[in-house]
């Protein structure tokens, strides 16, 4: 039986096929959310706890027109925007503008991947991870993130140009 299937049973009051959708999905969508905390697993942990919480009480409109995935990581990424938002504008997460730091990093710190994340913006995380890691179309992720496709790109064309000159930046400092 396919998460969709799963679904629609759970949205009939079946608590053990929703108990499944959330063994199938839970690994996935912490790992997104602790990339989009930079690390924080008592904030992932609490976020995806709060995404399955909305999953339940809203699963009715889930109408099974895409992935249930799809679906349940735009709450995902809806309550990371929430939670975001409500820490106040000067919110890192929310600023897109802010440029990869790639000047003035600890000497000698060793970066890796999940490490050089930390330094993108959080839309640039997201669109990475759901595209490179969870697999997920750059249109299904335009869909999850609830943006144009060409932002989409964007995001990932700029984040993967970060992660590439902050990654460089450390194998050049380490062979210094």
């Amino acid at each position: 039986m396919d998460e969709n299937d799963l679904a629609a049973r759970a949205a009939s009051g079946d608590a053990a096929a929703f108990a499944r959708l959330v063994g199938l999905t839970q690994g996935r969508v912490r790992g997104f959310l602790l990339r989009l905390v930079r690390g924080d697993h008592a904030l992932a942990d609490d976020l995806a706890q709060e995404v399955f919480l909305d999953a339940w009480r809203k699963l009715a409109q889930f109408r099974g027109t895409g992935s249930f995935s799809g679906w349940l990581f735009r709450i995902a990424w809806t309550r990371f925007l929430m939670h975001a938002r409500a820490r106040g504008p000067a919110c890192e997460a929310l600023d897109e503008s802010l440029p990869a730091p790639v000047v003035g990093l600890p000497p000698g710190e060793r970066l890796d991947l999940e490490k050089a994340m930390t330094h993108i913006s959080a839309a640039e995380r997201a669109a990475l991870t759901l595209c490179c890691a969870l697999e997920f179309s750059h249109g299904e992720a335009a869909d999850i993130l609830g943006l144009p496709l060409g932002t989409v790109k964007s995001h990932i064309a700029r984040g993967r140009d970060k992660l590439r000159a902050l990654l460089q930046l450390e194998a050049s400092e380490q062979h210094a």
